[in-house]
């Protein structure tokens, strides 16, 4: 039975809801190169590593869906799941693929650049950390609700990324005979966060489809 006060309340204008889609597929996809990796040891799951002794172009991509460990999987995807369900929901399905992709392959690129030449590196938190300063930038404003939103999701990113990170650190192993420096690398959680903010600038001076001609 409808209430009296819902019959003479007028009738709202909803926001349309949008599809998020994008994000589950990024989680699946993490998913599934781990099970491929560490259930089935599918030997082509290796590939996708980023080896900084002789790269592949396509691996500073690929090695962002690997990773060490069930730990430092499990702690990446439940921060995809926030920072990349923000990102969709604000600026959409291929603007969170586009981020993902150039803020996890920054990330990779600089640790390349930076890191010893017996580093492997693999896993998302380079991206996290882009999608983490993405959603932070799109969301941005002097409202102090957000702003207290902001601060405490982003210690709990840090502290929670920096375990799972150090988790993996204290494993050990060689892949393909190329000894893998399993350090927490904290070189590409800071570049990624800063391909995130060099992104939304880029973006920023792209001029509107809408605007003035």
């Amino acid at each position: 039975m409808i209430s009296q006060l819902e019959l003479g309340k007028p009738e709202e204008k909803r926001k349309p809801e949008k599809r998020v889609n994008g994000i589950f597929w990024i989680l699946l996809i993490n998913l599934g190169i781990y099970v491929a990796d560490h259930v089935f040891q599918a030997p082509l799951v290796k590939e996708l590593y980023l080896y900084h002794n002789q790269p592949a172009w396509y691996q500073f991509i690929t090695a962002t869906f690997c990773h060490f460990s069930w730990e430092h999987l499990s702690s990446n995807l439940f921060f995809l799941y926030i920072f990349g369900k923000l990102v969709e929901e604000e600026e959409g399905n291929f603007a969170l693929w586009l981020s993902y992709i150039l803020t996890g392959a920054g990330a990779n690129l600089v640790s390349w650049l930076v890191l010893p030449r017996n580093s492997v590196s693999l896993g998302a938190s380079g991206a996290v950390f882009g999608l983490f300063a993405i959603s932070v930038l799109v969301k941005m404003s002097w409202d102090w609700r957000k702003i207290l939103e902001v601060l405490i999701l982003g210690q709990f990113v840090v502290e929670k990324v920096m375990e799972a990170a150090q988790a993996s650190a204290r494993l050990g192993g060689n892949f393909q005979g190329v000894y893998t420096v399993r350090n927490v690398n904290h070189i590409a959680h800071l570049s990624g966060a800063l391909s995130g903010v060099v992104l939304i600038w880029l973006l920023s001076k792209v001029p509107s489809a809408g605007g003035d001609k």
